[in-house]
């Protein structure tokens, strides 16, 4: 097991990190082609469900894999060195399940959801980044439930997925705006995905736009209602869930770049390259070390639901961006020229690794959300 799923009680004899490694290297040769294309594998995920890996995370007792909040973060580093877009966009899945663990392991039922990933494999979409406190769309009250029309991007995986886990601004409720939190079958009448995603880096992860056009949401999906525009203790849960698993996806791209690039000046002994070595890998190590922080303070998903939790958590997230994308630009650095390459990884990976700038809370938004914090005011004004 390696130090990082070793933090975390293991509840079944699958070696996760293993399974991923064996995985990743059938998904790699197709990775560059995928990225020319910008399309997502979809046979990719048929793959990662057949082996169980959507449903590693969900408990045993559930029908799941029982793989650790640190686990899931081995499995994504692992294809995160092989496939980064596809290591991304299970992230987005495997994120919405381990806030699901954090429920079930603090007393509330999480058994629907868990059924949906492991009895049906359901692949869980999110659009929970781009809606923020505030929302998006519009929500009307109707018999049973609501009708919602909302445009969602970006969607990461959304061809390739079952259930869209969203939220909808309703401003006409009677107790002023709120948000809806529900989920939607992508099988639903007025369910469409526009193709909009053609960005520099992450290219086949097929984050495209999910439009609802007059959809029908019964009263059974809405999994919870609260103030529009108001900070909800339901983020803290979510940022603590998902941004360890969402960073170990690009910390594996950024193994693959150090390795890479010792390959490629090994046989070389100029000064300079040892000491971009040397700075790339201080940058790694500073990565990896705080990314594995991150799961130590999850406490494999029973974190306590706190603004302070949530802050640090996105503090660490904030460094270890600096630290990857530091990282690959050395690895790019020191391979010379030959790496600037379009036919070359590292620069597939230097525009990848440039996705985790965008995962909540960009530099920006953390430090006035910390800052806030530390004051003891609510995380956004």
């Amino acid at each position: 097991m390696t130090a990082l799923a070793s933090r975390a009680a293991t509840t079944t004899e699958t070696d996760w990190a293993a399974l991923a490694r064996e995985l990743g290297a059938g998904l790699k040769p197709e990775a560059a082609e995928r990225d020319r294309a910008g399309e997502i594998s979809a046979e990719a995920f048929e793959t990662l469900r057949a082996a169980g890996i959507t449903g590693a995370l969900v408990p045993p007792e559930f029908g799941g894999g029982g793989a650790s909040h640190a686990e899931m973060g081995e499995i994504l580093r692992a294809l995160g060195r092989c496939d980064p877009a596809t290591a991304v966009t299970l992230s987005m899945h495997a994120h919405l399940v381990a806030t699901q663990v954090w429920r079930h392991r603090h007393g509330m039922d999480a058994a629907a959801v868990f059924q949906k990933v492991v009895r049906d494999r359901a692949i869980l979409i999110s659009t929970g980044a781009s809606d923020w406190v505030g929302s998006s769309g519009s929500a009307r009250r109707v018999d049973g439930g609501f009708r919602v029309s909302a445009r969602k991007a970006p969607a990461s995986g959304c061809e390739v997925g079952h259930l869209l886990v969203t939220s909808v601004r309703r401003d006409d409720a009677p107790e002023g705006p709120t948000v809806l939190h529900c989920s939607v079958p992508f099988s639903a009448d007025g369910v469409r995905i526009e193709k909009t995603w053609d960005t520099l880096g992450l290219r086949a992860t097929g984050s495209h736009t999910v439009v609802l056009d007059d959809v029908f949401v019964p009263d059974a999906a809405v999994s919870l209602t609260r103030p529009a525009d108001q900070w909800h203790p339901i983020w803290n849960v979510i940022l603590g869930s998902a941004m360890p698993l969402i960073m170990s996806a690009y910390l594996g791209m950024a193994d693959e770049a150090v390795e890479l690039a010792r390959a490629a000046v090994s046989k070389r002994s100029e000064p300079p390259v040892f000491q971009l070595l040397g700075e790339m890998l201080n940058a790694h190590t500073t990565a990896a070390d705080v990314v594995a922080a991150m799961f130590h303070d999850s406490d494999d998903l029973r974190f306590p639901n706190t603004d302070e939790h949530a802050s640090r958590t996105l503090s660490r997230k904030t460094v270890a961006t600096e630290a990857l994308i530091d990282t690959v630009r050395l690895a790019l650095e020191v391979t010379g020229g030959a790496g600037y390459m379009r036919s070359s990884a590292i620069e597939r990976l230097y525009r990848d690794v440039h996705g985790c700038l965008f995962h909540p809370l960009p530099r920006a938004k953390q430090t006035q959300f910390t800052g806030r914090v530390a004051l003891g005011l609510s995380p956004v004004a």
